[in-house]
């Protein structure tokens, strides 16, 4: 590992047209979800100027069952389902804050496109009948990876954390009226310069921010930039922003066309975002969308639990780890740890490997067992789908793959 060196993160605001298309997915997994816990879901959204559109596959026999015979001349839909999910849609919009002329939650043009999941992709992920010793298999074959290091409290990058952090702080001073000049769409970046591998200083910050009419020049230009100004230093820690920070506030210019009006949004384009900025690699996997059954979601969290669980007890200060998986298939096909040198005296990656295979509590690494262990099948997904999947603070039932419950368990598998 170097340990001297300059690294960059970005994140995307709520108001970022793919991720308005990531939350009015995982909106309508939760929506789902909270019909039936076993729904299966692949939602795709696409948002463009005054119109968004959902594709994709459901198995929620509440809202879509073809053994209904009634429901038939409805395309399977039960009575009020489409009307729900519409609902949903236009609700999850006016959240975020969307009442422009070229994307307003009202009267924007929605079309439904979602239909049944495939047979032939139910029969190799369900579970055997009664009597059979079949489990539940994974929804898609895939690599997954998780990852967790000692820069921040929340156990994350710190150049994706503070970008995150910048653009959640903006969101929240745009909607209780401290900074109502700002509109939803806007992005962050954020580059650290790292010496001995932890971060020192901040060499340069990017914020681009949708803005009310006019605040691209003159003084209201300035009260915009001073604003960006003092939310990254209430953001950054001490002492990291200094007169050689190079700062790029809006750089080119007007930022007042924005989120699907000013560029298409699709689900699945922000995974970097989503999950560690580039710190770690990514499976290629998407989340948004998917039910807990697809182990691009699933597995996901579960690698990003051990690895948090791994740095939280001090058993490494980096640590990564993959797992992979076949479609119908229960079992992993492989565990890799890598703690990238940093592992604890008498710690190894093969030692952390194995403590995990062995440790009870998880009741093994099978899509059933992620599930049941992380508590996934509860309408959860919404709030993840902005300012990123991992970092983020337990909250009741939402974010359980930070929870750091498994830290003695690896411990006394260790001997620590």
């Amino acid at each position: 590992m170097r340990s001297d060196y300059i690294f960059t993160s970005e994140s995307v605001s709520e108001g970022h047209p793919d991720k308005v298309s990531d939350q009015i997915s995982d909106a309508i997994v939760d929506l789902m979800l909270s019909k039936d816990a076993e729904s299966r879901v692949a939602c795709e959204t696409m948002t463009t100027t005054q119109r968004v559109v959902l594709s994709g596959e459901i198995r929620c026999r509440p809202m879509y069952d073809k053994t209904r015979e009634e429901w038939r001349f409805n395309n399977y839909w039960a009575p009020g389902a489409r009307d729900e999910i519409e609902r949903v849609v236009r609700e999850t919009v006016k959240d975020i804050g969307y009442e422009q002329s070229g994307f307003h939650w009202e009267t924007l043009t929605f079309e439904n496109h979602l239909h049944g999941q495939s047979a032939e992709i139910a029969q190799g992920v369900d579970a055997g009948h009664e009597g059979s010793n079949k489990d539940e298999g994974a929804g898609d074959q895939g690599i997954m990876f998780g990852f967790a290091c000692d820069e921040t409290p929340d156990l994350m990058p710190a150049t994706l954390d503070y970008s995150h952090k910048i653009l959640h702080r903006m969101a929240q001073d745009r909607k209780d009226g401290t900074a109502p000049f700002l509109e939803p769409d806007a992005k962050s970046q954020v580059t650290l310069r790292y010496e001995n591998g932890k971060p020192v200083e901040c060499t340069a910050v990017v914020v681009s921010t949708q803005h009310a009419k006019g605040y691209d020049k003159g003084e209201k230009e300035a009260e915009l930039k001073a604003y960006v100004k003092g939310v990254v230093g209430d953001v950054l820690p001490e002492g990291f922003l200094s007169d050689s920070t190079v700062w790029h506030i809006n750089p080119t210019g007007a930022f007042e066309i924005g989120g699907p009006d000013g560029d298409a949004g699709l689900t699945g384009r922000k995974i970097i975002v989503d999950t560690y900025g580039g710190a770690s690699p990514h499976g290629g996997g998407a989340f948004s969308g998917k039910d807990p059954t697809k182990v691009d979601r699933s597995a996901a969290y579960i690698t990003r639990y051990l690895a948090k669980n791994v740095v939280a007890a001090g058993l490494a200060t980096r640590c990564t780890i993959q797992i992979a998986y076949a479609i119908g298939v229960s079992e992993p096909l492989s565990l890799y740890v890598d703690t990238h040198g940093t592992a604890a005296d008498g710690v190894t990656d093969e030692a952390l490997e194995d403590a995990i295979r062995n440790t009870g509590k998880l009741g093994g690494l099978t899509p059933r067992g992620i599930r049941t262990h992380l508590g996934l099948n509860k309408p959860i997904y919404r709030k993840s789908a902005a300012y990123g999947h991992f970092g983020r603070d337990v909250d009741g039932d939402h974010f359980p793959w930070e929870r750091t419950d498994l830290v003695d368990d690896l411990k006394a598998a260790l001997g620590k």
